[in-house]
């Protein structure tokens, strides 16, 4: 286990390191360098002051150079500043991966406990109509991007065009006083709706087979009620699947997580990583970029590692 942790690491490494530097040639690429300087200075500079600016802030020092020099000073904690808010950019990106944070629990505690619930009960009698219903649920659920979902369930629960004004269409309070039912549910169901149905549609699958497994049925034939061949041989082998595909939702949820705070004026990681592109603001997208990375390295290793843990028959070796 050791040496395979070893090798994922060093090819986590690798992998971060070639990504961060395609990611810092595109934002280092000529016209956003012109665009920074015309932002910073005056946007009636000329050609030639905008070669000077660049000149002297950095900007026109060789490639490997500048992206040596911004790696080491991300690991040495170093991030930059932010031209947009004019502040340092750790003290800008960590209050708002906190919220973002925050947000994410909420949507796992709601996503992953009714997407298991769902798949288990379609999976247990396949092609019965709790299944049927559950997958024609689950597929709907899935074609429905967040920005639909989104603006239906504002529609709903939080215009005055229905009446059911339940719920709050922004959920700015929630990053300012705390989340609340009212001001946290549009944004939490938005996203969990959506992967709630991959999920369930896996896990389905999952219990679907392994319901068919030969020792299943030696468990009923030896007069093991229903209840407890689901509950004690078939549960466990029929959530290793589902455990890959939980792990992996989380570089998704990065993506769902920038259109629904948009959507909702949540100020997160989504809604920072928006206005830094839309101000060119470089070493904030640079800083984006590397949370983005980490998180979907990470989570991939947890998977792997996750899922040679509950599968016996894998074995993990040098």
């Amino acid at each position: 286990m050791l040496v395979f942790l070893g090798k994922r690491l060093g090819t986590m490494i690798l992998t971060a390191i070639c990504l961060t530097a395609i990611v810092f040639s595109l934002v280092n690429l000529r016209p956003n360098l012109e665009r920074l300087a015309k932002e910073q200075v005056s946007p009636r500079m000329t050609d030639q002051q905008v070669e000077v600016w660049l000149r002297d802030q950095g900007y026109l020092r060789p490639w490997a150079e500048r992206y040596v020099e911004w790696l080491g000073g991300v690991v040495r904690g170093d991030w930059g500043q932010s031209t947009r808010f004019r502040a340092p950019v750790s003290e800008v990106l960590a209050p708002r991966l906190g919220l973002t944070g925050v947000l994410m629990f909420w949507v796992l505690m709601v996503m992953i406990p009714s997407a298991l619930v769902m798949g288990i009960v379609a999976g247990m009698r396949e092609g019965s109509l709790p299944d049927r219903a559950i997958s024609t649920v689950a597929i709907g659920t899935t074609s429905t991007p967040e920005y639909v979902s989104g603006v239906v369930l504002t529609v709903i629960f939080a215009s005055q065009m229905v009446g059911l004004q339940w719920f709050s269409g922004s959920a700015a309070s929630a990053a300012e006083t705390g989340p609340t039912l009212q001001n946290f549910a549009l944004p939490v169901l938005t996203i969990a709706i959506y992967g709630m149905g991959y999920i369930a549609r896996m896990t389905r699958a999952s219990m679907a087979e392994v319901m068919t497994q030969q020792y299943i049925r030696t468990a009923r034939l030896k007069g093991v009620s229903f209840r407890g061949v689901v509950l004690r041989h078939a549960l466990r082998n029929a959530l290793i699947a589902p455990f890959t595909v939980i792990m992996l939702q989380f570089p998704w949820l990065l993506t769902g997580v920038v259109i629904v705070e948009i959507l909702f004026n949540y100020r997160g990681f989504g809604w920072l990583l928006v206005e830094a592109a839309a101000n060119n603001d470089i070493e904030l997208l640079l800083a984006c970029s590397v949370v983005a990375v980490v998180i979907v390295l990470a989570t991939q290793l947890i998977s792997d590692v996750g899922y040679a843990l509950l599968n016996p028959r894998i074995r993990v070796s040098g």
